[in-house]
């Protein structure tokens, strides 16, 4: 995954383990690092999670050729969706949580610079309660999801047989 440099790719997800399918940011980091460990062949890149994105975040955006944001989402279509991100301004760039175009707001304001190209992932969830485990299908679309940011971050790696996402069930 990630050595001593900023590596090009950073995918960064977030979400709250102890609330139900709001661990999906989690547990896709966890299960992606697992997969590229598997792969030493991929290319290098750098996963991160956190709770929330924070304005502190913006930092970690630096140096990056293109990054990828993954987040729980309960209104997308199943099994997920994927978006492009641009900065923009909003209300949450003024409190302690942000969206994912204020993050990028804030690293334009930052650096004078646009932001690396940016995708968000929203993988459904169906369940955010306190002390709920990830639900049944929580778990399918974040198999979905994986073998999607598996060709993202490698151009025909499920062409392979050696790859199988669903073996790291949750």
């Amino acid at each position: 995954m990630s050595g001593t440099m900023t590596a090009a790719t950073l995918v960064f997800a977030w979400g709250n383990p102890s609330r139900g399918d709001d661990a999906l940011g989690p547990c896709f980091i966890e299960r992606l690092a697992a997969l590229a460990a598997d792969h030493p062949e991929w290319p290098n890149f750098e996963a991160l999670t956190d709770f929330q994105l924070q304005i502190e975040h913006a930092l970690d955006l630096a140096g990056r050729a293109r990054i990828l944001l993954v987040d729980a989402c309960i209104t997308c279509n199943p099994p997920f969706s994927v978006s492009a991100v641009a900065p923009a301004r909003d209300a949450s760039i003024s409190t302690h949580y942000l969206s994912a175009q204020a993050l990028l707001q804030v690293y334009l304001d930052l650096t004078g610079s646009p932001p690396p190209p940016t995708q968000l992932l929203a993988i459904r969830g169906e369940r955010f309660e306190l002390g709920e485990a990830l639900s049944g299908a929580a778990a399918t679309h974040l198999d979905a999801a994986l073998a999607w940011a598996a060709r993202w971050l490698v151009p025909g790696a499920y062409a392979s047989a050696r790859i199988d996402p669903c073996r790291f069930g949750a």
